[in-house]
């Protein structure tokens, strides 16, 4: 690695490699299961017509849906994980495509279902709702009367059940051209010699001490994907297509309410996130100011945002060091917790390293009755640390769902996961601070704790602006350009940072590097998480061992409650702007400790 080569899959030793095989066996063992489960595809056509005979029968469709539902899933995890570890494998390239045709079968086959139950006398099917045997289907059923009028005929459900590999072909395209295709130059290292930039370096760059090494990185990396920008503004265009069709066949007011409607949560959320973010705008104006200072430069530029405001500190952890902050960090929630990390730490749950061709990035993932999976990109620094605090969050979380909850029920909503990671990043960040006694390593894990305001909660509320916008613009059938979507986007950056920064021309290009906007409306749940999360880990600190009851029923959840009821178990009402406006005074307060301290 002396020259920045990546690692080959086969050079990385298995003790840092997940175990897939706690998933699917083999690939041979994924071919087995895969023909079975295709050979079940007929069996939903059995039940079609036949709902509404009797509470056995819908029942026993109910169960079979399951069934197939849970396999499938096993199944397209597997394939997809095992394309991540290396996407220029086109053997998993194609079992993930292979995966992915089977389940917009079965969601075609499947199709009949919602028009049908709905059809069904409604005060029947809630009858059949209180008997016990459909206590566990109650919220699914309770859910879909509620979709009422957004479910289409059984034929137009079909269709567009059909049209599921279309509509994916945005994302798909750009997965691969993001994770295989990209090709970075190399950038100097900082130490003399030259690395491979990737998407996994590219953060630790950034946060080198040496400006010249963080500008060349932050100019190589927009330049390259600037010199694709027609292409990745037609990819992006055809995803917001994809959302607009669909809100307007299913007959919702906008993509941003389909998008939303889906965990139940009002639009209000997401416009009481963006409108309170803006309140508080010169608290990020303060920070930059502050940033300035501290780094001695006349002139602030976007690739200084992740420098190091403190001198001298030792900003380099292993792995195993990692694991034992971590550990410390989480003491709060207790002997229990903390077993399911170590379980996670020891037993093939975690993928660690960067390897040639891996994934970009960092997620948890898995699926029901196997343990959950965590890919990292580590990196052997507090970034790095900070990630495996907040996968393993996700994980653990999926861990108490998954064995407190029936499958129909375990998979919680994407409003309340990044809640238990976040959790997790902010009792690390206090326990750190309070372990400090140096003052250059207390500005450090200050400014890393800033650095999580201004990147989770001012950045990505900047990114559901985009979105909001874009979507919005679609919605009306525009169609946009690679160049209006980058003059949307510096301007977004020139509201959200102010005067006090040259915004670089080529931030404009940062919307294209960033994977999840093909998950659309995902992002603004960062924001929103991160600020429930600061609530609750302040809760766990300030009330113990009650606390981390309550939040472990919130963990146990699931779905089996809409995520601002879920979240009222464990004490934060997301329905309001509190804890929104707690967090930033948070903020606020840690940006004052920064003043006197510099």
């Amino acid at each position: 690695m002396s020259e920045g080569r990546l690692l080959l899959r086969s050079e990385v030793d298995d003790k840092f490699k997940w175990k897939m095989e706690d998933m699917v066996e083999s690939d041979e063992a994924f071919n087995l299961a895969f023909k079975e489960l295709e050979g079940k595809l007929n069996k939903f056509s059995e039940f079609a017509g036949t709902l509404s005979e009797s509470g056995e029968r819908l029942l026993s469709y109910l169960k079979f849906d399951d069934e197939f539902f849970c396999e499938m899933e096993r199944l397209y995890v597997y394939a997809n994980q095992k394309m991540h570890e290396d996407l220029s494998v086109t053997t998993y390239q194609k079992m993930a495509g292979d995966i992915q045709n089977l389940m917009v079968k079965a969601y075609s086959a499947d199709s009949f279902a919602r028009p049908e139950i709905l059809a069904m006398d409604e005060n029947t099917l809630k009858g059949y709702m209180e008997n016990d045997e459909f206590k566990i289907y109650k919220k699914v059923l309770t859910d879909l009367l509620d979709e009422k009028e957004h479910v289409l005929s059984s034929e137009i459900e079909d269709i567009l059940a059909k049209a599921g590999r279309v509509s994916q072909a945005a994302d798909d395209i750009y997965t691969m051209f993001n994770g295989a295709d990209i090709d970075f130059p190399e950038v100097p290292d900082g130490r003399g010699g030259m690395i491979k930039l990737s998407n996994g370096r590219y953060t630790s760059l950034l946060e080198s001490t040496d400006r010249e090494v963080r500008k060349q990185a932050f100019a190589a990396m927009y330049k390259t994907y600037g010199a694709l920008n027609n292409t990745l503004g037609a990819v992006f265009n055809a995803n917001l297509s994809q959302g607009s069709f669909y809100a307007d066949v299913r007959k919702y007011e906008s993509s941003r309410a389909m998008y939303l409607h889906d965990s139940h949560i009002p639009e209000s959320v997401y416009d009481n996130l963006i409108n309170t973010v803006h309140e508080y705008m010169p608290l990020m104006y303060k920070y930059l100011e502050l940033r300035k200072k501290a780094l001695g430069v006349d002139e602030l530029h976007m690739y200084d945002l992740y420098a190091p405001m403190a001198g001298d500190v030792d900003n380099t952890y292993t792995y195993d060091e990692a694991k034992a902050l971590v550990k410390e960090g989480l003491l709060p929630m207790g002997d229990e917790y903390l077993s399911v990390l170590e379980e996670g730490y020891n037993n093939g749950w975690i993928d660690v390293y960067e390897n040639k061709g891996k994934r970009s990035g960092a997620y948890s993932w898995g699926c029901y009755g196997v343990h959950p999976y965590v890919l990292l990109n580590y990196n052997d620094n507090l970034n790095s640390v900070f990630t495996l605090a907040h996968e393993m969050g996700h994980a653990i979380h999926s861990y108490y769902s998954n064995n407190n909850q029936e499958y129909i029920n375990a998979g919680y909503k994407i409003f309340v996961a990044e809640v238990a990671s976040t959790c997790n990043e902010s009792l690390l960040i206090h326990h750190l601070l309070n372990k400090t006694t140096d003052k250059n390593e207390r500005i450090f894990l200050i400014n890393y704790f800033l650095e999580q305001f201004k990147g989770t909660v001012y950045r990505q509320t900047m990114f559901a602006e985009f979105e909001k916008i874009v979507h919005e613009k679609a919605d009306k059938g525009e169609s946009l350009t690679a160049g209006e979507l980058n003059g949307i986007y510096y301007d977004l950056n020139k509201v959200y940072f102010g005067d006090g920064i040259i915004i670089d021309d080529d931030i404009k290009y940062e919307w294209s590097r960033i994977p999840h906007f093909y998950n659309s409306f995902y992002v603004y749940q960062y924001a929103t998480g991160f600020s429930a999360a600061i609530a609750l880990s302040r809760k766990i600190m300030n009330e113990g061992e009650s606390a981390v009851k309550d939040y472990k029923e919130f963990l146990k959840g699931g779905c089996s409650k809409d995520p601002i009821d879920l979240l009222k178990i464990a004490g934060v009402d997301m329905g309001s702007k509190k804890p929104i406006e707690e967090a930033l005074k948070v903020f606020g307060e840690l940006l004052d400790e920064m003043e006197k301290l510099l």
